[in-house]
């Protein structure tokens, strides 16, 4: 992988540029050339080095010749050809042929003695003659213009990393295949109001994939038993991709504070986080890799259950058996990727998205691990889908003498088939932008750094080229697209069964109000009463109002109407219970002018009472008479009386 890696990076970079013009002096920082009459140098020097770092490693094989003062002019003749002062931004000074015969003959027998061999490109026929000042002395240095026909200039090195952009030595991290180097935070080609509405834009789309993907998995939680196997991945990929949305949410938060480096030394810029060199941006990158691959491969398993249970007709029991291998694969593989690129180290700062992933520009990263493994999810996916769709219609013409099943089966393809367009659809357009990155990327790169070079004091490319940059809509679209793949799972449990579930849930949960149950209760046995009393004095005028009795039921007491119903050791222990009992059974205890209604009423109700026990006792198989007696209440009261039962009850309720 390595390998592939470093290729792609290689054939980028012989194909990005063609050569570098313009450059300006910059301080010298090679220790061995400080104490030299000069003081600035100019890059690429005669022997194509575009970096002071580099110049100054080749530099150390020829420092013995210097510390042994074979020459006079071998210090001078070295720093003028590895560092080379730089007068004027254009105006290079260099070593000259008479000067440089007369170092490599008085130090030829040191290099041979050293093992030292002389560069091809400081052969001394090469350089120009020395020019003589008009006092007679040979200068040994050459002034020289930058032109385009120059030596340094004739053949391209690719991207040299500004010092701006330099990171610590040993990280890890390369930026347009420049070692230790990173990209700026800013990004490359959007303007600052752009990614601010970018931001934004995410934002809001993370918040809304993050409720739709939570409504779905609620929906699962209310009744587990609806969502089974073959549509069971349903709720899966859905719970990836809030955990998507999440982090997109966390980075829209974070702002930058994850994803990029603040300057390390005065003059250098913020850069983006490349590798392992935070942590927050690790866990970022982790969570995000993993789920939205695990997403993917969801979404996979989910087409061949449906393909299971449409083609081999498998039963729910059966599919479900192969759960445990279903869930290896599509948590196991996005793990293992998610740990292949973490051992690779190529974890990237997102500037815009404030999030970090993998392949922002790294081009070999973004074809390997994001391009094909969602082409091939695409691939299979739709392959699979598309063998259970012709399954299904085999199934609805055997069976199209039975309209109303071919009716169900019909509406069951048309949900499939809208379903799966929601998620497919804006899976192919996000690998379609990835596909144009992957076409436009390198003549982006090209027109950003002809833009910066002179900034950055970077070589520029000889050839004019067209500035191209990527328009903010395409980043749009693949945040968008990235995102809006988790609300397809919403059509699926969008059903009026969904809304009765939701709507059974709440009034589970719904708290009872004590005064409005207090009010219905006394509206309810006024009703009751006046009901009864009409009754009552319609059929049997020498019965006065006042004193006819009543048998009122309380659902908080758990007694029936017309009957003698048990009173459990639950309800005798109920602060209820107990006051009814210790305020109206010495009331029972009532004067003689009244004992014949209640007489009439008992026997009423004792004539019905056997009825019913016999219904009890042959659905409970036997019923103690004991019990009976000892466990059962009537509760008669008085008109007078009633006022005072209902005060009870609010009493009790509050």
């Amino acid at each position: 992988m390595q390998i592939l890696l470093w290729f792609s990076i290689g054939l980028f970079m012989v194909d990005s540029c063609m050569s570098h013009t313009s450059f300006t002096c910059e301080p010298v920082h090679v220790q061995w050339c400080h104490g030299m009459p000069y003081n600035t140098t100019f890059f690429p020097n005669m022997l194509e080095h575009y970096d002071q770092d580099i110049a100054a490693v080749k530099m150390k094989h020829f420092m013995p010749l210097a510390n042994l003062r074979c020459s006079p002019d071998v210090h001078l003749f070295l720093c003028q050809a590895f560092v080379p002062e730089c007068r004027k931004h254009t105006h290079v000074l260099r070593p000259c042929r008479e000067l440089c015969e007369r170092v490599l003959s008085d130090c030829s027998r040191d290099m041979l003695t050293f093992g030292i061999s002389w560069p091809s490109e400081l052969q001394c026929d090469r350089l120009e003659s020395c020019h003589v000042s008009p006092d007679g002395s040979v200068v040994s240095a050459v002034e020289v213009t930058t032109s385009r026909s120059s030596l340094s200039s004739s053949r391209d090195l690719g991207f040299w990393c500004p010092l701006q952009l330099k990171t610590r030595p040993g990280v890890g991290g390369s930026f347009l295949g420049a070692q230790d180097c990173a990209p700026p935070c800013d990004n490359m080609y959007l303007k600052p109001h752009e990614v601010h509405l970018a931001k934004t834009f995410i934002g809001v789309c993370s918040v809304v994939c993050l409720c739709a993907t939570l409504f779905t998995f609620l929906t699962f939680l209310i009744d587990v038993k609806r969502f089974r196997y073959p549509e069971r991945p349903i709720i899966f990929y859905s719970v990836c991709y809030s955990f998507v949305s999440l982090v997109y949410f966390v980075g829209f938060l974070l702002d930058n504070t994850a994803a990029c480096n603040e300057p390390s030394l005065p003059g250098r810029v913020s850069t983006a986080v490349l590798g392992a060199q935070s942590r927050v941006c690790s866990l970022l990158f982790m969570l995000l890799y993993f789920f939205s691959t695990a997403g993917m491969v969801w979404w996979v398993v989910l087409t061949i259950t449906w393909f299971l249970a449409a083609g081999p007709k498998w039963s729910c029991e059966a599919i479900e058996k192969k759960a445990v291998w279903f869930h290896t694969v599509s948590w196991g593989l996005p793990g293992s990727l998610t740990v292949v690129l973490l051992a690779l180290n190529k974890v990237e700062g997102d500037g815009i998205s404030g999030v970090c992933f993998v392949g922002l520009y790294d081009l070999a990263a973004l074809r390997w691990f994001v391009v094909a493994p969602l082409a091939i999810a695409v691939l299979v996916g739709l392959s699979l889908l598309l063998a259970g769709i012709m399954s299904l219609n085999r199934v609805r013409q055997v069976i199209q003498h039975d309209e109303r099943n071919q009716e169900k089966l019909k509406k069951f393809m048309i949900r499939i088939g809208v379903f799966s367009g929601l998620y497919l659809l804006p899976l192919l357009v996000l690998l379609g932008c990835y596909l144009y990155e992957q076409a436009h990327r390198s003549s982006w790169e090209n027109s950003w750094i002809n833009q910066h070079c002179q900034e950055y004091s970077i070589p520029c490319s000889r050839h004019s080229v067209d500035v191209e940059r990527p328009e903010l809509s395409l980043f749009l679209i693949k945040y968008l697209m990235t995102l809006v793949v988790g609300i397809s799972a919403v059509f699926w449990v969008s059903s009026k069964k969904t809304c009765s579930e939701w709507a059974s849930f709440f009034k589970r949960t719904r708290k009872k109000d004590p005064i409005s149950e207090s009010r219905r209760v006394l509206q309810e046995s006024c009703e009751f009463f006046l009901k009864h009393n009409s009754r009552v004095q319609h059929k049997s005028k020498h019965y006065k109002s006042s004193s006819h009795k009543l048998k009122v039921v309380s659902k908080s007491m758990g007694t029936s109407t017309g009957m003698h119903t048990p009173v459990t050791s639950n309800h005798d222990n109920t602060p209820l219970s107990t006051a009814v009992r210790n305020h109206y059974i010495p009331s029972q205890s009532i004067s003689d002018p009244h004992r014949s209604s209640e007489a009439s009423v008992q026997e009423r109700i004792g004539s019905t009472a056997p009825a019913e026990r016999c219904v009890k006792a042959d659905s409970t198989g036997r019923i103690s008479s004991h019990t009976e007696s000892s466990h059962r209440f009537v509760l008669y009261i008085t008109l007078n009386d009633y006022m005072q039962f209902s005060v009870l009850i609010t009493q009790s309720i509050h």
